[in-house]
């Protein structure tokens, strides 16, 4: 993908000199907050819009929600291209997008309506924040968008963790067709030294890390099991984990209607919780998740639901674990009801027995990762709920298990008392 030649009305920070100048396909940028990696962005889409010689080239700009992308980058994008009014283009705030005189065309998503992206043709797309999107917006969505045209992706944001973001960084280090920058505040002198003192000072030592010098080690602010997941990574406990044959192997679901269904499956060994697998999908009926899980080499002890899967749909008469006992799903158990904070202390007493198979459980192990409290930027305090996006249905999911396979193994033998004979006691 040839770099745009020239931007209008833009001095380019020289932090961003090579990103503009690029000549690989995807690039991967890591800044410090107040980088200005937006506006750099920005213009990079619409030089690619200008100068395409593409018929109708469409180029995209995507965050995490809609109402983020028009809040960070519609008023940059509309200054942008105020110089070239005069010549025929034109913003239409109601769609988010701007039309230029050759036929070009730049447009602002969410990646909470992927709808809204399917079957649609993208010349080139940046992807803001990555880290808190559902990584399959790229790989099931944009990526496809990309293909016919060959057109060229950006991914830029702060770290959150050893997650999909970090991932595309380190492939964005080793692979040609990759371009990367990692600008942190105490070397690209954007910000004052004062200014960086009193962040410093205000911030912990965990989100100055993560926001102003980039580090993908620093804990994700308000995550629920963030230190215990780096614990389970230093302990080598996120390894291959192979299915042992001679366990029965439970499975944890949650039941999503609008949203998705999440599945982990886990086996207990001796004292090991292992999770060998998980899989997650939407828009199919109950029908779908129960011939996959039987399509697995695996021996079912149970199945274990959330408590609301009893409430009977008004359409059908009929609640979800009536449904998939019809479909011949056996062993039904019901996660009991509980306190979401009594949910996430149980998971956090679980974890550290648990291990996690790398590959199978990749997408959930990220979930967990991530999986936090909602922050409040005006009172800079955590809030007693947590964040509702992907992340939610396997942490969602891990917490019915972690509520309910202690007792489910006691009854089933695992840990069960050892009788002694009492020939001979006195």
């Amino acid at each position: 993908m040839p770099a745009p030649e020239f931007v209008v009305d833009y001095v380019q920070r020289t932090q961003f000199i090579a990103f503009h100048r690029r000549c690989q396909r995807f690039a991967c940028i890591v800044t410090h907050r107040r980088a200005g990696k937006t506006v750099a962005c920005i213009h990079d889409l619409q030089g690619g819009a200008i100068q395409s010689d593409k018929i109708r080239p469409r180029f995209a700009y995507l965050s995490p929600f809609l109402k983020q992308s028009k809040t960070v980058a519609w008023d940059y994008l509309r200054a942008a291209m105020a110089p070239l009014r005069a010549i025929g283009a034109s913003a239409h705030e109601t769609e988010l997008r701007v039309d230029y005189p050759n036929g070009g065309q730049v447009r602002l998503y969410g990646a909470d309506n992927p709808d809204a992206l399917r079957g649609i043709y993208l010349d080139g797309v940046v992807l803001d924040e990555f880290a808190d999107m559902d990584p399959r917006v790229w790989s099931e969505i944009i990526r496809p968008a990309l293909a016919d045209r060959q057109g060229w992706a950006v991914f830029i944001g702060t770290p959150k963790g050893r997650n999909a973001f970090f991932e595309l960084w380190r492939r964005s280090q080793l692979e040609q067709d990759w371009f990367s920058l990692m600008l942190k505040a105490s070397e690209t002198g954007l910000i004052p030294a004062s200014e960086l003192a009193l962040a410093r000072r205000d911030l912990s030592e965990d989100q100055y890390a993560q926001e102003f010098e980039c580090s993908f080690d620093a804990a994700v602010v308000g995550s629920y099991y963030g230190k215990l997941m780096a614990r389970a990574e230093q302990d080598r406990r996120i390894a291959p984990v192979p299915y042992d044959p001679a366990a029965l192997v439970w499975t944890s679901w949650d039941l999503g209607i609008r949203d998705a269904t999440a599945i982990w499956f886990a086996q207990v060994i001796g004292r090991e919780i292992r999770i060998i697998d998980y899989y997650e999908a939407s828009g199919v009926d109950l029908g779908h998740y129960v011939r996959e899980i039987g399509a697995r080499p695996y021996v079912y002890a149970g199945h274990i639901v959330p408590h609301d899967a009893q409430a009977k749909e008004l359409g059908t008469g009929k609640s979800r674990l009536e449904v998939l006992e019809s479909l011949g799903l056996k062993n039904i158990s019901i996660a009991p009801l509980h306190r979401l904070e009594d949910g996430i202390n149980a998971v956090r007493v679980f974890l550290p027995k648990c291990w996690f198979d790398a590959n199978k459980c990749a997408r959930g192990i990220d979930a967990l990762k991530l999986y936090r409290a909602e922050y409040d930027d005006k009172l800079q305090a955590l809030r007693p709920r947590p964040v509702h996006d992907w992340t939610s249905h396997a942490a969602d999911s891990f917490r019915y298990l972690a509520l309910t396979l202690d007792r489910k193994t006691t009854q089933t033998g695992f840990h069960r008392r050892i009788e002694y004979s009492q020939v001979g006691v006195v």
